[in-house]
């Protein structure tokens, strides 16, 4: 079996980053905001790594990223120190299947905790997306809360 590769990506990998962000974009069926929109977003992004981080990985070491995500920090009052929005985990179909999404999740979640002190992590996810709402569910991340119910990630796009 190969071994995964999982790295915090540096600001000279900004072209990787946004490379593999255009290809979320186009697997969503977008085609807005531009490919120069996204490179300028990650160079601007990458390079506060006070509340930014952006996550590459491989499915070994021999290739190429074919997964990415952002990690977005922020502090959280309801829990007295830093959260972290996982955004946009994305790896490329033909990587797919082969473990890199749970590795690149599994190190996102260790360096929040443990490099960046984030006592609390979260995360959207469509609901008709069963496979990575299996693999959150596996490694904890839930809808159902202590106080009954299901805690639900609402958004409003200001610019329509």
């Amino acid at each position: 079996m190969s071994e995964l590769s999982v790295w915090v990506a540096e600001p000279a990998e900004a072209g990787t980053v946004a490379r593999l962000l255009i290809a979320f974009r186009n697997d969503l069926g977008y085609d807005w905001p531009s490919d120069n929109a996204f490179l300028a977003g990650v160079e601007r992004l990458i390079e506060d790594r006070k509340t930014t981080a952006y996550l590459l990985g491989a499915p070994d070491p021999d290739s190429p990223p074919a997964g990415v995500a952002q990690l977005r920090f922020r502090h959280g009052l309801w829990r007295a120190g830093p959260d972290c929005l996982l955004e946009d985990l994305f790896v490329e179909p033909p990587a797919r299947g082969r473990g890199l999404g749970r590795a690149m999740t599994e190190f996102a979640m260790e360096y929040a905790r443990d490099k960046r002190g984030a006592r609390r992590m979260e995360l959207d996810v469509n609901e008709a997306n069963t496979g990575a709402l299996k693999l959150y569910e596996s490694l904890g991340f839930g809808v159902k809360n202590q106080h009954g119910g299901r805690d639900l990630y609402l958004r409003v796009h200001l610019d329509d």
